[in-house]
């Protein structure tokens, strides 16, 4: 089959000949990818920032696609089925899945002890080929896979397995009160739909903070924020300390992770030296930002083993932090009924198209910002196949 081969940092190959996926476990299903989409995450993984991202692996934690295949212990898929896959891999079964958090599942990683197991991202999240190729293995099949419910814009299914889950869990861990002001850091996918999703929680102003000009337009009109480029101001901890009357946000998201930048230090030891797990910027201007007794949400994606953050401020202002990767499946319910009642239509965010064969330009393209590019989707060549 065709599939996205990972040759080492900034190297993106096409691979027309790996091996079609096998049922393995009674509980696996085989399926034929219909749509994927390159994440942000998969940038950190594409530029060298996650320990263990082996060559030779596949990405893509957001796909659709139809069962091909059921193993003998599957009850609730078919094949025929047309599903989306949540990007956690989830036993279902363990203390932590038990509590929806399905983003730490025990089962499906159990040597790590942070995270638990995703598609196509890195053997620190267990080692599984992801959705940017013709076929996937899902193991797991009866916990997370959803089938795409009948009327749903196949667009807009696929970005349900991660995009609009995360982000509006980023505006659910800030515990957004009515009124509250909201500042997001990041302009991309999951700020943006951090953004769009403040508005749900009650928020009575949102700010969204980045350096990319077409971005920050786009969150005006999608998430309808006020935008603002950090590259204009001198400080922007000081910058939204002036626009909050010195009080500081009641909410701050850090959308970004690992792939920040706006100070040298965190540049150079995050980025340069990697002597920390990536440039920590957006966490700390989320700290220094918020008010006392105010809450951040962490929701970008940062890699073992640590980052420079600042504790001090954290400690005496009396901060609560949230994090944890999205529980796609906690979510879903609740999500497809906003977007099949028109509340929202995350396919918006989609900007560009292009053959699964085309997936290392994709990647460039990406990674450099180019073309106004937002988020990219894929399609693989048998994605329509009878």
């Amino acid at each position: 089959m065709i599939a996205m081969n990972f040759r080492g940092p900034r190297q993106i190959r096409v691979d027309r000949n790996k091996p079609e996926p096998e049922i393995k476990h009674p509980y696996d299903a085989i399926v034929r990818v219909t749509r994927s989409l390159i994440c942000g995450s998969d940038l950190h993984l594409y530029h060298g920032r996650v320990p263990d991202t082996r060559v030779g692996m596949t990405f893509g934690h957001e796909f659709t696609g139809v069962v091909e295949a059921v193993g003998s212990g599957v009850q609730k898929l078919k094949v025929g089925d047309h599903v989306l896959v949540p990007f956690n891999v989830a036993c279902g079964t363990c203390p932590h899945c038990k509590q929806e958090l399905y983003g730490n599942c025990h089962e499906s990683n159990p040597e790590a002890t942070a995270v638990g197991g995703f598609f196509g991202y890195a053997h620190t999240g267990g080692g599984y080929d992801g959705g940017q190729a013709e076929y996937v293995r899902v193991p797991y099949a009866d916990v997370s896979p959803t089938i795409i419910p009948k009327g749903m814009d196949l667009e807009n299914a696929v970005l349900l397995t991660d995009v609009v889950p995360t982000g509006y869990q980023a505006a659910e861990q800030g515990g957004i009160q009515k009124g509250d002001t909201v500042v997001v850091f990041g302009a991309g996918p999951i700020g943006l739909m951090a953004a769009r999703f403040a508005w749900f929680f009650g928020a009575g102003r949102v700010i969204v903070i980045d350096h990319v000009d077409y971005r920050l337009e786009f969150a005006r009109k999608f998430s309808f924020a006020e935008a603002y480029n950090f590259r204009e101001m001198k400080d922007p901890v000081l910058f939204l300390k002036k626009a909050t009357d010195y009080f500081g946000a009641d909410v701050c998201i850090d959308a970004v992770g690992c792939d920040g930048t706006g100070d040298a230090l965190q540049s150079i030891t995050g980025k340069a030296l990697m002597l920390q797990a990536g440039d920590a910027t957006a966490l700390h201007w989320a700290i220094n930002s918020v008010k006392k007794g105010g809450i951040v949400s962490i929701i970008g994606v940062y890699g073992p083993p640590w980052n420079l953050a600042p504790i001090g401020s954290l400690m005496n202002k009396g901060i609560t932090v949230r994090a944890n990767q999205a529980s796609v499946k906690r979510l879903l319910p609740k999500l497809i009924d906003h977007i099949m009642s028109g509340r929202i239509n995350p396919k918006e965010i989609i900007t560009h198209r292009m053959p699964l064969e085309e997936v290392s330009d994709a990647y460039r393209m990406f990674s450099g910002k180019m073309d106004h590019i937002v988020k990219p989707l894929l399609i693989p060549p048998r994605a329509n196949a009878a």
